[in-house]
């Protein structure tokens, strides 16, 4: 059991849910609003990503992330920023020509995928372990790829977020940590729940914390009414855990929460359990964060 524990919260995501919840943060002003929101309510880190701020559509524009880093950087608040550098690896074959992106496709290659990264240096960003069959698309992330981007992070002096959405991708990461691409200690994100990853069980959990190198550190979530369960279980099995509006909506059944809503509920399983929930300052020396260069 991990009695010392970071939350991360994932505000906004990429996911088609303007429309299923009053509250998702569109523009970069909601956004840095949301991560502060999550920051003052406990989260050491607070997971980003960036939607088009006219129609709510997940996005990657640089300008948008430039903004949302800058409001966060000037606020009274601080916090972990975590940026995803996972967009750009959607494939949805064409139906006439298999071997073309249809509609819904947006790939692109290492460059364009850490084109924020590079310019912000964010102290967290996260780096998906492998391809997927991820809702009925693909998300496609090559290991030659992912080599190439877990270089240039490190280069970067940007700690990596391991995310895996499978077991194979835990086999992947710690490749990657075997051939000396991350450095100690690795940061492993379990993703649990994900149509169609590993499902979000104890055994499926406990299974992927057993993968781990030794001195790896870890945090777990599952989606939907499944997220406050997975805080505990990831609890209780040694890691970390994460929350927000990425990965479910709702507090309580018809309940729509606010990502410190959500936080503020983690927050209180882990007191409950006999836990407490680690700063920022705390969670940078847990993690071996350079910090902001």
């Amino acid at each position: 059991m991990n009695n010392d524990v970071i939350i991360t919260c994932a505000v906004t995501g990429a996911g088609d849910t303007v429309d299923k919840h009053p509250g998702i943060p569109v523009t970069p002003g909601q956004i840095a609003d949301a991560a502060i929101e999550a920051a003052r309510c406990g989260a050491a880190v607070a997971h980003i990503h960036v939607r088009d701020p006219k129609t709510g559509a997940a996005g990657r524009d640089l300008d948008c992330y430039r903004e949302v880093v800058d409001l966060i950087r000037s606020s009274d608040t601080d916090v972990v920023i975590n940026l995803t550098a996972g967009m750009g690896g959607d494939f949805f074959p064409d139906e006439e020509n298999p071997a073309t992106g249809g509609p819904g496709t947006d790939m692109v290659g290492p460059d364009e995928r850490l084109a924020h990264v590079e310019e912000l240096r964010p102290e967290i960003c996260s780096l998906d372990c492998g391809t997927l069959n991820f809702a009925e698309g693909t998300y496609i992330s090559t290991p030659a790829y992912l080599r190439t981007m877990a270089e240039r992070i490190k280069d970067c002096g940007v700690k990596p977020e391991l995310e895996c959405f499978d077991i194979g991708h835990v086999r992947f990461a710690a490749q990657l940590v075997a051939e000396g691409l991350i450095e100690d200690p690795p940061f492993f994100q379990l993703a649990l729940g994900i149509p169609w990853g590993a499902p979000a069980d104890t055994n499926t959990m406990a299974a992927m914390r057993n993968m781990l190198p030794a001195n790896a550190e870890w945090a777990g979530f599952g989606i939907s009414r499944l997220q406050m369960p997975m805080v505990a279980q990831s609890m209780l099995l040694g890691g970390h855990v994460r929350v927000g509006l990425e990965d479910n909506l709702y507090l309580d059944k018809g309940v729509p929460a606010s990502n410190g809503d959500l936080v503020a509920r983690a927050v209180e399983i882990v007191r409950l359990l006999g836990g407490r929930t680690l700063t920022p300052a705390e969670a940078r020396q847990r993690l071996g964060l350079r910090g902001r260069t």
